[in-house]
């Protein structure tokens, strides 16, 4: 059975996105974008709610992003191969291929998604992934944790919803971006 793998960036404080629902403290450098590369290159399938669809789906429909650098044309690459599934009450289209939309989130479908892939799924979005964590569909975690307080925002791990973790790797970038990957206790 394939594994459901939450990749997110948050700030030291646990938020996603500020107050003001940005998220610039986030840039990548190379090594960041690499790292983030090598850890969504084996998935096959990524799960997103319609604001992160809406944010990655520029390394498709904007082709200067991915011509940046070799390692930016990488990353774009292996995101436009990636199958998408994008949950969204008010989206009617996607604008990327590999894409189909899904109007809300189905704990059965995912199981059956996970069952029957033959690559590791990825989720993304913090609403939707707090769905995931609820059902127990999520198997691992890769936090990749940035050098700032935001002071509030939203929260990149749900509330109400208590897990054991075993921590697998970590790794700290030059940056001062730490990325700790987990594995969610059964």
């Amino acid at each position: 059975m394939a594994k459901l793998i939450y990749v997110t960036n948050v700030s030291l404080d646990g938020y996603i996105e500020d107050e003001h629902g940005s998220f610039d403290w986030t840039p990548p450098d190379d090594e960041y974008l690499s790292l983030i590369t090598d850890l969504v290159r084996p998935m096959g399938t990524y799960l997103y709610g319609r604001r992160l669809y809406e944010s990655m789906a520029l390394w498709e429909t904007e082709p200067a992003l991915a011509a940046q650098s070799k390692l930016t044309a990488d990353f774009a690459d292996v995101w436009q191969t990636a199958d998408k599934v994008v949950y969204s009450t008010t989206l009617d289209t996607t604008s990327t291929a590999n894409t189909r939309l899904e109007t809300s989130f189905d704990p059965a479908s995912v199981r059956a998604m996970k069952t029957s892939a033959t690559k590791d799924l990825t989720i993304g979005g913090a609403h939707l992934a707090a769905q995931a964590f609820r059902a127990g569909l999520v198997d691992e975690c890769h936090l990749l944790i940035h050098p700032i307080l935001t002071g509030g925002g939203k929260p990149g791990l749900p509330d109400g919803t208590r897990l054991g973790l075993e921590l697998l790797d970590s790794r700290r970038l030059g940056s001062g971006v730490v990325h700790l990957h987990y594995r969610v206790r059964t």
